[in-house]
């Protein structure tokens, strides 16, 4: 069995994650594009992609975090306007994020999920070997 390589510190992976680094090594300019992420970082070739399904934590912090703000907007709306709620522009506030987060905050999430990944369960020697170029 192979060792485990040092993982940083929780607090460390998270921040990392959330700002759109390398969880392991802290390292920036993952993204191809805003929704293309490398197979892997290009400082330490960490694989972000862990296992088959590994994004599907991410779409579920990006979730989270939308109908988490949705939720805030209109308990802060309806709070700040009682008795009289006026719903147009609530509900506006609310699908404007409800479409908004979820593409604004797609590359952090993808990140922070790898990040939480790596504190759930601490990377490998393997996760880091880069694969010989394949043949076209």
């Amino acid at each position: 069995m192979e060792p485990i390589v040092a993982t940083p510190p929780p607090r460390v992976l998270l921040w990392r994650g959330l700002l759109r680094h390398c969880p392991m090594c802290g390292s920036g300019k993952l993204f191809r594009r805003w929704f293309v992420i490398c197979e892997r970082c290009p400082r330490c070739a960490f694989k972000f992609e862990r296992v088959e399904g590994h994004w599907i934590g991410a779409i579920a912090i990006n979730t989270i975090a939308a109908f988490g703000l949705m939720l805030a907007s209109i308990v802060v709306g309806a709070f700040l306007t009682y008795p009289h709620v006026p719903f147009v522009p609530v509900v506006t506030v609310a699908v404007s994020i409800a479409v908004l987060v979820p593409v604004l905050f797609l590359p952090s999430s993808r990140t922070l999920w790898t990040a939480i990944d790596l504190w759930m369960t601490p990377a490998e020697p393997l996760e880091f070997v880069r694969e010989p170029d394949r043949p076209a």
